[in-house]
């Protein structure tokens, strides 16, 4: 019994996945995916809108008895003598904003009868953008009242974001909202399932999710004032009373396993439960972040994160995703940043444009357009795109900016169309670095986690040469849920997070550095994107695209000459 291990639970935006670790170095020896039943992947859409994206809580409590059981079934085939008492914590960490309808009890809306098949009672996942009307409005009230709140989320409300869905659920669905007791984040929710007491009321909220999505700030007393939330819609200001005065750092206990789901899950009753987190920040924690270190969460979105020591002023980063004092680590400002889309756009366009001359699944067709590339130069497409298909989240925040591709000519092929795009969420990340670092944030090293990290090395070699930065890759595939487990671990008192990552969080051995020549074009072609990116993003921009298709052209010669 000396061996201890933490389990960590991720909840990502189709699948949830666990997580056992050994505490005493890293060592993975359990983990299982559920893909999520319900909808198409997981998501529960409406063909008349799209921009909605709901999710039903069942395929998240069906999903959290399978992985933990699975996992605990791959341990006990792994590991002589392995015994499920020997893990002394559990971490979840889940999409967001994600906000349920709850009632008095903490019941999910949505597992009621009644609401059962009502789609706006159901899970408002973190990329239902339906809001965009209500976050504008929020975003204009609080720059002319409330700057200080705004200032911390860098400037602009997004329509991902907490308030601005529950005033459109309160709009488009008054008789669900009359319903809800209260409105839990995702990542609230499920630690208090699993200790028993869902009473939204009670239940340990995120300052993650708190500070980050919902306006939260113990300089402003927490949550935004009822005065300003009456001018928004009077229901919100009642709201104000059932929702939270405190938040809670990912450290701390949000409770002990109760006997009913022990039973279900295969784990020993009082097991320390960690207050929830957003996957992006327990991912930053056991990919090793620290001061310095910006962690690329690549996947259907990306999502950067750094950190920035509590003892040291932090100017306010016009916008990011948010500034808040705990959200990744204790005593360190969480910084958040990211793009909307960066997988989905890969995904959209396997799926719908590229002809099965590159293979009969998408899989196939992803492989062979990277072999495609393989040698080619950057600027030879005569290519640039704009990374927006699901809208701008940093620095623009404007979820209503769309993609765009300019250059092609009857002779481009589809893996020339990949490259641009992989390029243009690139450059969108350059944007970002660009952005953090111009208000002082020091970048000294990249850690890249995530499917898209492990398996496209072009993609890496490209961000390398485009960031002009050494491209690290954590040695773990996990971790979001390695994160997790990390703070299940903290929160059961079994060591200090910082001696926690030493012991259990590496980077591979393939560093992806910069090419100096291929830096050289991407400053070109970055000056171009840079072009597009303020004329089509920015309201005050004045200037000619009269130059930029000459110059693709001009690039493209010099590359294939």
């Amino acid at each position: 019994m000396s061996t201890r291990y933490a389990l960590g639970i991720d909840y990502g935006t189709n699948s949830c996945r666990s997580l056992l670790v050994d505490l005493a170095d890293g060592r993975e020896i359990g983990s299982t995916v559920f893909p999520y039943p319900s909808g198409e992947l997981g998501i529960l859409l409406d063909p008349a809108d799209p921009h909605v994206a709901r999710q039903n809580p069942q395929d998240y409590l069906d999903g959290l008895e399978a992985v933990v059981r699975g996992a605990l079934q791959q341990a006990a085939a792994a590991v002589p003598g392995f015994d499920p008492a020997q893990v002394v914590g559990i971490g979840i960490d889940t999409t967001g904003s994600t906000p349920i309808p709850v009632d008095e009890s903490g019941t999910p809306l949505a597992l009621l009868p009644a609401w059962r098949d009502h789609l706006a009672a159901q899970v408002w996942l973190w990329k239902d953008h339906t809001a965009h009307a209500e976050a504008a409005e929020i975003t204009a009230l609080a720059r002319e009242q409330r700057p200080e709140m705004l200032a911390k989320c860098g400037g602009t409300y997004s329509s991902e974001w907490f308030w601005s869905k529950i005033l459109r659920l309160k709009r488009s669905a008054p008789e669900v909202f009359a319903a809800a007791f209260s409105f839990v984040e995702h990542c609230d929710w499920l630690p208090a399932v699993l200790a028993g007491d869902t009473n939204p009321l009670t239940l340990k909220r995120s300052v993650c999710a708190a500070g980050h999505k919902a306006l939260y700030g113990t300089a402003w007393g927490g949550l935004p004032d009822k005065d300003f939330l009456a001018q928004l819609d009077p229901a919100l200001a009642d709201l104000r009373d059932r929702l939270y005065t405190t938040a809670h750092t990912t450290d701390t206990l949000a409770g002990r396993l109760c006997a009913e789901w022990a039973q279900r899950l295969g784990l020993k009753e009082g097991t320390a439960i960690a207050t929830g987190a957003f996957d992006a920040h327990t991912g930053a924690v056991g990919a090793g972040i620290r001061e310095g270190t910006l962690v690329k969460i690549l996947g259907t979105s990306t999502c950067d994160l750094m950190i920035s020591p509590t003892d040291r002023p932090l100017a306010d980063i016009p916008g990011v995703c948010g500034i808040v004092e705990g959200s990744v680590l204790p005593e360190f400002y969480g910084i958040e940043a990211g793009q909307s889309a960066v997988g989905d756009i890969f995904l959209w366009l396997v799926n719908h444009l590229v002809p099965d001359s590159y293979g009969a699944t998408p899989g196939e067709k992803f492989a062979n357009m990277e072999k495609a590339m393989v040698g080619q130069k950057p600027g030879a497409t005569g290519l640039l795109a704009l990374d927006w298909n699901n809208g701008n989240r940093t620095v623009l925040v404007d979820v209503r900016l769309t993609g765009l591709l300019i250059g092609q000519t009857l002779h481009t092929e589809a893996h020339e169309i990949y490259r641009a795009l992989i390029e243009a969420t690139a450059f969108g990340a350059r944007a970002i670095v660009e952005r953090v670092e111009e208000y002082g944030v020091r970048i000294d090293e990249v850690i890249n986690t995530g499917g898209l990290a492990v398996k496209n090395a072009t993609l890496m070699q490209i961000y390398a040469d485009v960031l002009n930065k050494p491209m690290k890759v954590s040695r773990s595939e996990q971790t979001c849920a390695l994160g997790a487990a990390l703070f299940g671990a903290a929160a059961a008192g079994e060591d200090t997070l910082s001696a926690l990552q030493s012991r259990t969080t590496a980077v591979r051995d393939v560093v992806y550095q910069p090419i100096p020549e291929n830096v050289a074009i991407y400053q070109e072609l970055y000056t171009l994107y840079r072009s597009l990116h303020d004329a089509f993003g920015t309201a005050d921009w004045q200037g000619n695209l009269h130059s930029v298709m000459k110059q693709l052209l001009d690039l493209r010669a010099r590359a294939t000459a």
